[in-house]
């Protein structure tokens, strides 16, 4: 499916300004489920990133692995795709892996995996995205929020946890690619309702399992004009091998100024 540079220019302009084609959004009580999907996807659009993350896997049997990394990420000029660069710091088995990820609106996206092994990079293809991101319980479709066109989207009810209010969404894929590529028949999202940023999110398996859940804390309010969110803390457990992953952000900085050749595939085989 190709999107128009014209239709994605509007669906910015909806989610940043409130309006499209002289029209006004919704009021958040009159938002239907496709519209505070939107919202999700654009909340954590910041117009650059760069920050320090920590990965830990635990095993079903106590056992620990930490990763070190760092994250760039940089907007491109639609305002709706971004760049995501991840690079793994330690430990030393895995120090110089990096990931790259650049979203295209009117096509599939870009994803790149270096291996310092291999001394080159690899590009994945589309049914890669089910796969386990570097071992973890998160998939390589999971680091950055999937398109919401793709999905079906109802909204189901809403819920109140821990003192905050959330829309509760279950999103099912329109096609059998997309079910396939992403490897869930369908996801339930919890939106807040204040921040529209995630709190949680259960997938579940082709056939309709659950299979994992993802809950998100520590929300920071990182562009308060144009209501910018990024989580802290995502917790991805899998249920069906009691496996889980806990990945944290921190010394987050937003609107640095990154060089464009910081994303192509020539910056990622660089250790």
């Amino acid at each position: 499916m190709r999107i128009s540079p014209t239709v994605i220019a509007a669906i910015a302009s909806v989610v940043t300004t409130g309006h499209a084609l002289g029209v006004a959004f919704a009021s958040a009580a009159d938002l239907t489920a496709e519209e505070i999907m939107k919202r999700n996807f654009f909340v954590t659009k910041v117009a650059s990133l760069s920050a320090e993350a920590s990965m830990s896997l635990h095993s079903d049997n106590g056992g620990v692995r930490k990763r070190q990394m760092t994250v760039l990420s940089k907007l491109q000029d639609n305002g709706v795709d971004s760049r995501l660069v991840i690079r793994f710091g330690a430990p030393a088995d895995i120090r110089g892996t990096t990931f790259m990820q650049v979203e295209r609106s009117a096509a599939d996206d870009d994803l790149w995996i270096y291996l310092p092994a291999l001394k080159k990079s690899r590009r994945l293809v589309a049914n890669n995205k089910k796969d386990s991101f570097v071992g973890s319980d998160f998939a390589y479709g999971d680091i950055l929020p999937p398109r919401v066109e793709y999905y079906r989207h109802e909204l189901v009810r809403s819920e109140g946890i821990d003192g905050h209010d959330f829309y509760v969404i279950k999103s099912v894929p329109k096609n059998e690619a997309v079910r396939h590529t992403s490897g869930y028949a369908s996801k339930t999202t919890w939106i807040a309702k204040d921040s529209y940023l995630e709190g949680k999110v259960e997938y579940y398996d082709e056939g309709g399992r659950l299979l994992k859940t993802q809950t998100i804390t520590d929300p920071q309010l990182v562009d308060r004009e144009r209501n910018r969110w990024l989580a802290g803390r995502r917790e991805m457990v899998n249920h069906q091998s009691a496996h889980r992953t806990v990945f944290t952000l921190t010394h987050i900085e937003v609107g640095k100024n990154l060089p464009e050749s910081a994303f192509t595939t020539r910056a990622i085989e660089k250790e």
